[in-house]
């Protein structure tokens, strides 16, 4: 390969290589900065862009620390941008197929090493990738290569362009804004997955039965409802709390809303999800809602996510497998 750019007709081949060899582990590691699989597939494409235009230097030292290197610059740019974006109501990550592991699309995550704190299929769930969005983009950036993807601190400051006592700093004030996130994720033993979809799906029948005092027997006292509309369908502008606000809304809902003609249950990021489709619904409501649980120790529902937007669906729009599975 160190002829490679003597000839610049053999770039594209070389690049070609790459593509192939890394696509799946920056795709996964693109989306977890950024939690949108459209704007993953725009930060890989637009490394690999980078990469035919303005390739490294020595093409004979291993790629993947110099695609990473570019597709974290370039997912810190877009998570600026987006932070000084208005957004129109509440903002979820636009969910994705998973399987056992994790993403389907990346290498199967290796037995994690001593600096690994999240496993590739938790850094993908809503409740994770929400927790990320308190963090600033080189936060999130250093966390993740840190915490998930096991890196050391001298691979860390590579990566990033940063200097090891940067990257020590960024990761201590990262893991302080995490600890909300990880105390609630240590009062969660057991199958937890599971739980939050028999839990779900209890849900679903006291809604479509409308029957206010089973829907409300399964919330959490505080339990939270974030819907994400985008702006483009209607939906709640605000997050709706506690246990009677969130029963009232659903059961609303259910008289309002279209015919539902399918029901799906789907794994979406690491958890049982199920997809709703309306027919004959009021102008401006969705046509399709993906719509998830996270439960407490209990197992009564504490966060519903109710994803409504069309951009954040591309994942599923573009005919990626899912495994159906029974809550």
């Amino acid at each position: 390969m160190g002829e490679v750019w003597h000839d610049a007709s053999m770039r594209p081949a070389a690049v070609e290589d790459a593509f192939r060899e890394h696509r799946g582990f920056l795709w996964g590691l693109s989306y977890r900065m950024v939690g949108n699989a459209a704007d993953a597939d725009e930060l890989v494409q637009e490394t690999f862009v980078r990469a035919l235009e303005r390739p490294p230097s020595d093409p004979d030292r291993p790629w993947r620390p110099w695609l990473t290197r570019v597709a974290m610059n370039l997912g810190r740019d877009l998570l600026r941008r987006r932070k000084r974006r208005r957004y129109e109501g509440p903002w979820l990550p636009g969910p994705v197929p998973t399987g056992a592991g994790g993403l389907p699309v990346e290498p199967v995550d290796p037995a994690p090493g001593p600096s690994a704190r999240y496993d590739r299929l938790e850094s993908v769930t809503v409740a994770f990738l929400l927790a990320l969005e308190a963090l600033t983009p080189a936060q999130r950036a250093v966390l993740l290569l840190r915490d998930v993807f096991d890196y050391s601190v001298r691979e860390t400051a590579e990566a990033l362009e940063m200097s090891e006592a940067n990257v020590k700093t960024t990761h201590l004030r990262a893991r302080r804004v995490m600890e909300s996130y990880d105390q609630r994720r240590g009062q969660r033993p057991g199958p937890h997955a599971q739980r939050s979809g028999q839990a779900l799906e209890r849900f679903l029948a006291c809604v479509a039965q409308g029957d206010a005092a089973g829907v409300e027997s399964l919330l959490a006292r505080d339990v939270r409802s974030i819907s994400d509309a985008g702006g483009e369908f209607a939906a709640a502008r605000r997050e709706v709390s506690g246990a009677p606000a969130v029963a009232h809304l659903y059961l609303g809902l259910a008289q309002k809303g279209g015919r539902v003609t399918d029901l799906r249950w789907l794994t979406l990021n690491g958890q049982p999800a199920v997809e709703i489709r309306f027919a004959g619904g009021r102008p401006g409501w969705a046509p399709r809602v993906i719509l998830q649980a996270d439960t407490d120790a209990e197992g009564r529902i504490e966060r519903l996510y109710s994803m409504m937007a069309t951009c954040k669906l591309t994942a599923l729009d573009a005919g990626a497998s899912s495994d159906i599975v029974a809550p």
